[in-house]
């Protein structure tokens, strides 16, 4: 008895797209996935009811090479006007962290890293202080010291450009880098920069939120991770963590409970993106997760 040949291997992939919504696109994308022996094993879609655009995020495996996929799903790309990117499905996203003295998020994204639960690679931590170099070094990810002055802005940026690209660095984290990135610097990141605010955006902007939230006497706090732009703390939103106080709680201990938040906060939006799950929708954010 002859046995039959093994089926080829299945490559593992992941579309997103967005273009102006109208009738057929979900058909048309399908369509384009059979053509190209695809199975799909997630899928999700939103229709913008403000902007007019439609959304798609899918998951899918097929025996064609992933140039194969891309020239299949071209054709229908152009039809519909769509904004796409086919991504490897399981590749990790080279991923620069930026802190400046407070540790927290840094060790939390460094140990999910580790322990495999958040798809990134770190190849290189940023720090205008040395008070983190230790842990960078306990992880074994390369410490760059870069100090930031308002006369020294300009060239320490330039370094961070530099080191992105002798990285291919593809995601930047600000875990709490407490540097006011200069506004090219934002339009060159947009929508690969995320940045982790200590407060529950919009309210309690700028420096002490905790201070102001424990003045006004809160009863939640929260932290917000976001998209960096050139508009301080006002990029669109990716994720956001509360947790209950009352009265009792001091505004030390407020920022105590904000720390844990914060880091939840900044380990989903890093996922999420990571994974391809967040699409702009202006100054919103669409999130499959």
């Amino acid at each position: 008895m002859i046995s039959p040949p093994d089926a080829p291997a299945a490559n593992a992939f992941t579309l997103t797209l967005s273009c102006p919504d109208r009738p057929g696109i979900v058909h048309a994308v399908s369509a384009s996935l059979v053509a190209a022996e695809g199975n799909i094993t997630e899928s999700a879609q939103f229709g913008s009811p403000e902007t007019g655009s439609f959304f798609m995020r899918v998951d899918f495996t097929s025996p064609r090479s992933y140039e194969q996929v891309h020239a299949e799903l071209a054709a229908t790309a152009s039809v519909f006007a769509m904004s796409w990117e086919l991504h490897r499905a399981g590749r990790r996203t080279r991923t620069l962290i930026m802190a400046s003295k407070s540790g927290h998020c840094l060790n939390d994204l460094l140990f999910q890293q580790r322990a495999g639960t958040l798809p990134i690679d770190v190849p290189a931590i940023v720090s205008n202080h040395r008070e983190l170099e230790s842990l960078a070094d306990f992880y074994g990810v390369p410490f760059h010291y870069v100090p930031v002055t308002p006369d020294t802005k300009g060239q320490a940026e330039d370094r961070l450009r530099a080191l992105m690209a002798e990285l291919d660095i593809e995601l930047v984290v600000l875990a709490r880098y407490m540097q006011i990135l200069s506004n090219d610097l934002c339009r060159d990141l947009s929508g690969r920069a995320i940045n982790i605010h200590h407060s529950f955006l919009p309210s309690f902007k700028g420096a002490r939120p905790y201070h102001q939230a424990h003045a006004r006497g809160v009863k939640l706090i929260g932290a917000t991770a976001h998209y960096v732009t050139s508009d301080l703390d006002e990029g669109p939103i990716i994720e956001q963590e509360v947790i209950r106080v009352d009265h009792a709680r001091s505004a030390a201990q407020l920022a105590a409970l904000g720390s844990d938040v914060e880091g939840r906060a900044l380990s989903k939006a890093v996922q999420w993106h990571a994974e391809h799950r967040v699409l702009l929708d202006g100054r919103r954010t669409i999130v499959f997760n």
